[in-house]
């Protein structure tokens, strides 16, 4: 795609019409999601991971007007800049293009854009969900997941989102939850949340199979490849329950609603738990990037 509101990047066009393997990732996790210069060191180590499995990264995000799937470095790193881009869903995208701004994109916004590039594979963090609480708030993300196809390797549902609720809704919506190496549902800064998964998977190979299976079957729904926190950045699960608890305290003092409320929560772990929730932010962003680089690869 060369014109209109959706424009593929040289190198990724390249990459695509080479057979060579291409992951998308979210802007948002740059633009909202971590602190300012870390998120730029995020963007750097994330395409670093994904090169060195023998993929592309293509970096998406709504500039001038235009969805981009594949930004420069250059243009990358405007979406850093603190305060300059707005958090933009799939439903945000026509009056985000229209409005010829900066826009960084979720998870929903970047796969549906991913798949009309004819990319499989994408690549987040954790994934949005149902969060804690009465009159919960409930991520754009999980009906994009039904009604899209391919594979976004993520480590689960965020900690400030409850993990369970998130994967009945997710079992409900059709969506599979495939456990890489790990019969459980990984759970964002912990290893594991109290979910049994029917799927697992051992290697990149048997997960691009499944992709691949459900490519031909024409499903049309995101398979989740659920990969744990590394053990050496794993958190404990007491001291992330009780920093999530006290985030949303914090939230609910604030009123912080919407599509601020993410950002506002994990700001509020890295605080409570002296940045420790960051750097193990840090370090599965990473690896799930090098993972869907292999699942691209293959």
């Amino acid at each position: 795609m060369s014109g209109g509101p959706l424009v593929v990047g040289d190198e990724v066009r390249d990459a695509l019409e080479g057979g060579v393997g291409v992951v998308a990732l979210e802007t948002s996790a740059i633009g909202q999601g971590l602190p300012y210069p870390r998120n730029l060191e995020c963007a750097e180590r994330m395409s670093s991971a994904i090169r060195s499995s023998d993929a592309v990264p293509a970096w998406t995000g709504v500039l001038e007007g235009i969805v981009r799937i594949g930004l420069t470095d250059d243009e990358l790193v405007r979406f850093a800049e603190p305060g300059l881009a707005v958090k933009v869903a799939r439903r945000d995208l026509p009056s985000a293009i229209a409005g010829g701004g900066l826009g960084a994109t979720t998870v929903s916004a970047t796969i549906w854009a991913a798949a009309k590039a004819g990319i499989a594979v994408s690549a987040t963090g954790g994934i949005g969900g149902i969060h804690l609480g009465p009159g919960a708030d409930v991520s754009a993300d999980l009906l994009e997941l039904a009604r899209t196809p391919g594979m976004l390797v993520c480590s689960g549902p965020k900690s400030i989102v409850d993990a369970v609720a998130t994967a009945e809704r997710l079992d409900e919506l059709g969506v599979a939850l495939i456990g890489y190496r790990s019969d459980r549902l990984a759970s964002f800064l912990v290893r594991e949340a109290p979910v049994e998964l029917e799927h697992r998977v051992d290697t990149a190979q048997e997960a691009a199979s499944v992709l691949r299976s459900a490519l031909d079957l024409g499903t049309r729904s995101t398979l989740l490849l659920c990969n744990p926190i590394p053990d050496a950045h794993a958190m404990d699960p007491h001291e992330v329950n009780e920093a999530t608890a006290e985030a949303e305290r914090r939230a609910a003092d604030a009123d912080v609603r919407g599509k601020a409320l993410t950002p506002f929560l994990l700001a509020a772990l890295a605080e409570i738990t002296d940045g420790r929730s960051l750097e193990a932010n840090l370090a599965l962003l990473e690896d799930n990037a090098r993972l869907a680089g292999e699942v691209a690869s293959a």
